[in-house]
């Protein structure tokens, strides 16, 4: 399989295969939340398979994606019954485990059964991610997480080929299936990741701007924006620049995301409040910050501004 290391949480469609790395818990929520708002967006039913179930529902939920915000059955039909909501987040031992061991087979039973119910209750399609946290527990069985991925990517293929005959042919009526395996680079050893990255199609990160011991900026896909955590001053203001400047040119509200940043300089903090002036209204910059460095935004005038809102986190 040929690997596209390039793509964007935003560019995977319908029969895709991606493998998903991140290094921190809000990135993780970040790129799943834009996976589950483009898959809800395209008429999908969407599966958060989670190691901490509850927590990734009060990240879709923050972010309005939360099971409660979103209509039950899919768009203009009022068939979908319990079971079938567009969105769920289910706990990886549901799913996937028996008992503490992994089954590939029983696995690979639980994501068919899911493309069953879509199928069944009228979605266009499955997306599915599918977080590995559980992988990296002393489970019975996880030598055969790459027999797993194998059969992940077989599965998608087939479907695709199922879904591609169009309407009048022979071929049984499916749901198209999309798969985003989720991967912490931080605690998986890369003996790991390379077995299992081979079974993808695509390769999905943030779009880092600055990485380093201090700070990171990277992109934010949902809500879209910016987010950047550590500490910034001056000497990265041209990383700044470029990400705001990309930010800007987006459609819709913007949002800095600096509930992990615990120090700014003032003149990175008028950046960023100059970067919102340049934007007109009905748009909105929406600044998340930490409370250490809340008030120098305030100080600084941005309440003032009538396209500003200023938000603790």
């Amino acid at each position: 399989m040929s690997l596209d290391t390039g793509a964007q949480i935003t560019d995977l469609t319908v029969n895709d295969h991606a493998c998903l790395t991140f290094g921190e818990s809000e990135e993780l929520a970040d790129l799943t939340a834009a996976f589950v708002r483009d898959g809800l967006a395209a008429g999908s039913r969407v599966v958060w398979l989670s190691d901490t179930p509850q927590e990734a529902e009060v990240e879709l939920s923050r972010r309005g994606l939360g099971a409660a915000a979103v209509p039950a059955g899919p768009p203009g039909d009022g068939t979908a019954g319990a079971g079938a909501r567009p969105i769920a987040v289910v706990d990886c031992q549901e799913g996937l485990m028996a008992g503490r061991a992994f089954e590939v087979e029983r696995a690979v039973g639980w994501l068919r059964e899911e493309v069953a119910v879509a199928q069944r209750k009228g979605y266009r399609g499955l997306r599915v991610a599918l977080d590995m946290a559980w992988a990296l527990r002393p489970v019975d069985g996880i030598e055969q997480l790459p027999v797993f991925e194998r059969e992940i990517a077989a599965m998608v293929g087939e479907l695709a080929q199922r879904t591609a005959c169009g309407p009048g042919s022979n071929a049984e009526a499916t749901a198209a299936l999309s798969v985003l395996c989720q991967y912490d680079r931080e605690r998986f050893d890369p003996v790991t990741l390379a077995s299992v990255t081979p079974f993808h199609a695509h390769s999905v990160a943030a779009a880092t701007y600055h990485d380093d011991e201090l700070l990171r900026i990277c992109r934010q896909y949902a809500p879209p924006g910016i987010r950047i955590a550590g500490q910034i001053d001056v000497q990265a203001q041209e990383a700044l620049a470029l990400a705001l400047s990309e930010a800007i040119r987006v459609d819709g509200d913007i949002t800095v995301n600096m509930a992990e940043l615990t120090f700014i300089d003032v003149s990175t903090t008028r950046m960023i409040l100059d970067a919102a002036r340049s934007i007109a209204h009905p748009r909105r910059v929406i600044l998340e910050c930490h409370p250490a460095i809340e008030s120098r935004f305030v100080i600084l005038g941005a309440t003032d501004l009538p396209n500003v809102d200023v938000s603790r986190r």
